[in-house]
């Protein structure tokens, strides 16, 4: 008579996809009964101090897990969901569940690793296996090192590092089948855990952006290169022309691996040769995404500390009217405002337009970076550890590879050059639509004339420029220079 096999418990993190998972097919593989579980351990005042989802990242996990219970379920398994401090939650299911292992996918960033350190000691104490697989970066930070041991700052030698190293390993194939599990234990409720906005609801515009889940992150990848990747080096800047993936919330929450978006997009080149200068672009904005958190593994708090120090006594300016006229759309400044509006009611924003966004707050308005940082991590589904703060700090100058401290982009002449004919303005700020494409990007320029016929009372219903371009440029510049002396 055969013995009954051992329990195992997989424990889901930032990767809740069940293609390309090797935790998850090292379990099954070892012939164990399985458990998987997903813990909501937001114990942000912990020993490593990890920060908390901001709203719209918890309402894209609610979905994304969700999603793979609904996945799980077609092979016969479901989603154990229990929230607390993870060193406490697993060695406590172990005993519930008489599981003899663990398995997990490692995480370079810094606070989750620390986590599942703390998790495997306790585990071990408790006589339960450890298995940890290799995360699912392109490359290792520690293969990445200068000859002082140091991970590199600039991101043209990084990624030719990378790129020199091979390509990834090919993805793990799609798990089809899971042995059901022995044990029942009994899963906590989501809707307990209040990830979603009630009262009021201001998830809509997420719901009709977004299909949160792996099937939906593999649509993506599909679409895009079957279409908008053509074009995508210079259509990329072009924010009414979608030439975007919409991948990066699927990577953030780990519902598509960077080696699967990697190998589809190599596949498509060589299908497509002609694609081939598209997809390379394409590629570089995945190496820096891998940058970032490469950066994070480096520097665990590039969210609050400048990479630079000299920018430690930088004069920010306090106030919070132009910050909340920032948050809000409300500037005056046509192309900023439409990307922040956008952001509002999508969570997310294209990549020009994020910079635009970001340069207005830190060099127009002179306000701390960390402000705006902070916004986009509670705005933005896709709001990643090592993106978020590394682009923040590389708009403000004080970053790695960061954009020179003169590098003030003019929104003006930004919305004339990537919106010419003021079809994204027009979306997102309806109230300035009618003005004509040569008008619209400066409406203060219109005549009083155009402004009746255009419906639009400056001041009114449009709000007048916060600051003038040309004063906010000298004084940023004057801030910049006394802080390089």
């Amino acid at each position: 008579m055969n013995a009954p096999a051992a329990t195992a418990i997989v424990w889901f993190r930032d990767d809740l996809r069940l293609s390309d998972h090797a935790a998850l097919i090292a379990a099954r593989d070892a012939g164990a009964t399985l458990i998987c579980l997903y813990v909501l351990d937001d114990t942000e005042t912990g020993k490593h101090g990890p920060r908390s989802l901001g709203a719209a990242a918890q309402w894209w996990l609610a979905n994304s897990l969700r999603a793979l219970d609904t996945d799980l379920k077609k092979l016969g398994q479901h989603l154990v969901l229990r929230r607390g401090d993870a060193h406490e939650v697993l060695p406590k299911l172990t005993r519930e569940a008489n599981a003899k292992a663990v398995f997990w996918i490692d995480s370079e960033v810094p606070a989750e690793a620390a986590r599942a350190r703390d998790v495997a000691e306790a585990l071990k104490e408790i006589g339960v296996e450890v298995h940890v697989s290799a995360s699912d970066l392109l490359a290792s930070p520690q293969s990445i090192r200068n000859k002082e041991g140091h991970g590199l700052r600039v991101f043209t030698p990084f990624w030719k590092r990378v790129r020199a190293q091979g390509e990834p390993p090919r993805p793990l194939p799609a798990i089809r089948k899971l042995p059901p599990p022995v044990v029942s234990l009994k899963s906590e409720n989501l809707e307990d855990w209040q990830l979603e906005p009630t009262r009021p609801d201001w998830a809509g515009g997420f719901r009709e952006t977004w299909t949160p889940g792996e099937a939906g992150g593999h649509k993506r990848l599909h679409d895009f290169l079957d279409g908008a990747i053509k074009d995508y080096a210079e259509g990329r800047d072009f924010p009414s022309r979608d030439h975007a993936s919409h991948l990066s919330p699927h990577l953030r929450f780990g519902e598509i691996s960077p080696r699967q978006v990697f190998h589809a997009a190599r596949f498509a080149a060589e299908r497509h040769p002609a694609l081939s200068r598209d997809i390379e672009k394409f590629l570089s904005e995945l190496g820096w995404r891998e940058f970032c958190r490469h950066l994070l593994f480096d520097h665990p708090d590039l969210h609050r500390r400048n990479l630079q120090s000299s920018f430690d006594d930088f004069p920010w300016r306090r106030d919070a009217k132009a910050l909340r006229a920032w948050q809000q759309g409300r500037t005056g400044y046509p192309i900023v405002d439409a990307g922040m509006r956008e952001l509002w009611h999508t969570g997310a924003m294209q990549n020009r337009i994020r910079m635009v966004t970001a340069s207005f707050l830190v060099k127009h308005l002179l306000l701390d970076w960390r402000d705006g940082e902070k916004w986009f991590w509670d705005t933005l589904v896709d709001a990643d550890p090592g993106s978020n703060p590394g682009n923040w700090q590389w708009v403000a100058g004080c970053g790695a590879d960061a954009a020179p401290y003169f590098r003030i982009f003019n929104p003006i002449l930004q919305g004339e050059k990537f919106d010419p004919d003021g079809a994204y303005v027009a979306r997102w700020v309806p109230e300035l639509s009618k003005l004509p494409p040569a008008l619209i990007h400066k409406p203060w320029e219109a005549t009083p004339m155009e402004l009746a016929a255009a419906g639009v009372t400056l001041g009114k219903t449009y709000p007048e420029p916060i600051v003038d371009h040309k004063d906010a440029r000298e004084r940023a510049l004057a801030a910049y220079r006394k802080t390089r002396r």
